[in-house]
């Protein structure tokens, strides 16, 4: 696209009266007459100048610039963090690398820690609720949710605001959410199948289940539900809508079971050896995976989901029958030596 711009104004043409056309006819002749007398001179007249200037960059002041600009920033959210611990520092670094606008609040003192992030954090819950944060994402543990739900300032916040958890049990938030928020605010169940290890070098591929417990019919509302989900869509999670109910009835024979064996055979201090096989070396990875997390975590999982129970007792009948298959195999040999030459008479 180009301007062109002239140094001289453009004039409109106007009609001329007859008499004053034949005064200015008259007027030339002489003027003509005088100037065959006197040295031929160059005549000058100003340069008519183009100014070309191009317009394909985007301005500041462009239409689709700026459209572009507000659609861009519309994506974004504000989330607050609360518990900047291991596993809220973990995932702020991919809500931050996004671009959306991370705050943070803990019991202990990560204002370093979140800086380096570029994180926002506050000390004081109140003083975090009044930024007004679209999303309130609670990365706490299982164990001490019930307490830091309840020492939220709800009251500072937006009606609508966006309650997130990402516990590794469900049925428990989604019930305390449900008695402890007021009827306006919405509720998103998830649950990351993946940690600081498991995901620090990609979450591609990695599950990501949630549930939409409670989510306004308002556009905007499920607008800001689908960004949020769309934070770990972009990641590449393999994305997984599930009822907490089921999703806990499935934890407890994947999630709990594992832990569980981990822990037990952490028990026995296994050690590498020369002749390692392959089995034996996941056996070691498992152990070292599971040890990694804390026993509270390991806890939180048996109590606070009612499937662990039976889980725990299905694994002890199979310990239980396992032995009794061995013992009974080798009882018939036993017999066989005892026994064998007089039975077979």
């Amino acid at each position: 696209m180009f301007s062109l711009k002239s140094s001289h104004p453009i004039t409109t043409p106007t009609l001329i009266p007859k008499s004053l056309l034949h005064l200015h006819l008259h007027l030339h002749r002489h003027q003509q007459q005088h100037n065959h007398h006197l040295p031929l001179t160059p005549k000058l007249t100003p340069p008519h100048r183009l100014v070309i200037r191009a317009l394909d960059a985007a301005q500041p002041f462009d239409y689709e610039s700026k459209i572009s600009d507000r659609i861009s920033k519309s994506s974004k959210l504000k989330i607050a963090v609360i518990g900047f611990g291991n596993f809220g520092q973990f995932i702020s670094k991919t809500l931050v690398r996004q671009g959306h606008e991370v705050l943070a609040h803990s019991r202990s003192d990560y204002s370093q820690s979140a800086s380096n992030l570029g994180v926002q954090f506050f000390r004081d819950p109140n003083d975090l609720c009044e930024e007004h944060p679209e999303v309130i994402l609670l990365c706490t543990s299982i164990m001490s949710t019930e307490r830091v739900l309840g020492s939220l300032p709800l009251q500072r916040l937006k009606r609508s605001t966006l309650f997130v958890d990402v516990l590794s049990v469900k049925e428990f938030p989604r019930n305390l959410f449900t008695q402890l928020l007021p009827r306006d605010f919405d509720i998103l169940c998830t649950h990351p199948m993946f940690g600081p290890e498991s995901g620090k070098d990609s979450w591609k591929g990695l599950p990501f289940v949630y549930d939409k417990v409670r989510i306004g019919s308002e556009e905007a509302r499920i607008s800001r539900c689908e960004r949020f989900l769309d934070i770990f869509t972009n990641e590449g999670c393999r994305m997984v809508e599930m009822s907490c109910a089921e999703h806990d009835r499935h934890a407890a024979e994947s999630q709990f079971i594992t832990h569980t064996v981990g822990r037990v055979l952490e028990k026995l201090n296994l050690e590498k050896t020369p002749i390692n096989t392959k089995g034996y070396e996941t056996l070691l990875d498992l152990v070292e995976n599971t040890g990694s997390d804390s026993f509270e975590l390991y806890y939180g999982l048996f109590l606070y989901n009612t499937n662990s129970m039976e889980q725990l007792e299905r694994l002890d009948l199979a310990f239980e029958s396992l032995k009794k298959e061995l013992f009974g195999h080798l009882h018939d040999v036993v017999r066989k030596q005892l026994f064998g030459s007089t039975e077979s008479n």
